[in-house]
């Protein structure tokens, strides 16, 4: 059996597959080797994942968000082989290849990411090659969820939100403390997936002015601080993975155009690409 997972900050989604064909899938908690280490990753596939595999497990391909460099990728082969002890194969690829693989399969192209977190990278078809490097939740992820989210936080906590749009802020989250914000920023784990949340009030009210315009600029500030600086942007498709990138993709479209980007494919998740391209390989 073969194991396909597409793993970002929130979620994991994982493809169990035998004889070629898809058998099972399912959820857990997104990893990130940043701020977990191989025995809690393993202790999570111990209970959500291994009672699926009804078959030894003999390969699997992992893309995955914090998978930066070796070392990270380390973190995640140790927590699978712990899982899957006699596995013969184990990749464990950062999730921008993973996205890259699914949305070009062998065509070139840009791929991007905006989901709780965003990331670029070109593709020539084959093989990764010029990014633009992301800089995490504190000093980057423009455009994704969790950017989105504190941008929203930041026009609450600074009194910047109309009457009308705070009011409705109220209604659904309550009053909200700065104290409480700092809590879940600096001392929680996972800044990113708790600013995420918020993201979901701005899809809801996109026709309101306010929250449509902060859309618009954080999406902005993606394409100028990432994709622009590609040499290749103007002579490709840009292409998409991610819940923030399928459910705005209107207004993500519409930026694009005003600086006369092309987009291409734009999906919820790349983990059905990364069967394709498995099977395809």
């Amino acid at each position: 059996m073969i194991l396909i997972a597409d793993s970002g900050s929130t979620k994991t989604d994982w493809r169990i597959l035998d004889q070629n064909k898809v058998v099972t899938q399912t959820q857990t908690v997104g990893f990130n080797p940043y701020y977990q280490d191989a025995n809690s990753i393993a202790n999570e596939l111990k209970i959500n994942l291994l009672p699926l595999c009804t078959k030894e497990i003999k390969q699997v391909f992992y893309y995955g968000t914090g998978v930066t460099n070796e070392e990270k990728a380390e973190v995640i082969k140790n927590a699978i082989l712990q899982v899957f002890p006699t596995c013969e194969q184990i990749e464990a690829q950062s999730d921008v290849v993973g996205a890259a693989r699914a949305v070009c399969g062998k065509t070139a192209g840009i791929a991007c990411i905006l989901g709780t977190g965003s990331n670029s990278i070109y593709f020539d078809g084959e093989k990764t090659g010029f990014q633009v490097p992301p800089l995490g939740f504190w000093l980057g992820d423009e455009g994704s969820g969790g950017h989105l989210g504190k941008i929203l936080i930041l026009t609450y906590l600074h009194k910047e939100m109309p009457l009308e749009i705070r009011t409705k802020f109220e209604e659904k989250y309550g009053t909200m403390d700065r104290l409480t914000v700092l809590e879940n920023a600096y001392h929680k784990p996972f800044p990113n997936r708790y600013f995420a949340t918020f993201s979901r009030f701005l899809f809801d009210n996109i026709e309101d002015d306010f929250c449509g315009n902060l859309v618009e600029n954080c999406f902005l500030q993606f394409f100028e601080r990432y994709i622009l600086k590609y040499p290749m942007c103007y002579e490709t498709n840009v292409n998409f993975v991610g819940s923030v990138a399928f459910y705005y993709k209107d207004v993500l479209i519409k930026v694009a155009k005003t600086k006369h980007l092309i987009v291409g494919r734009i999906l919820k998740t790349p983990v059905d690409g990364l069967v394709e391209y498995c099977l395809n390989n």
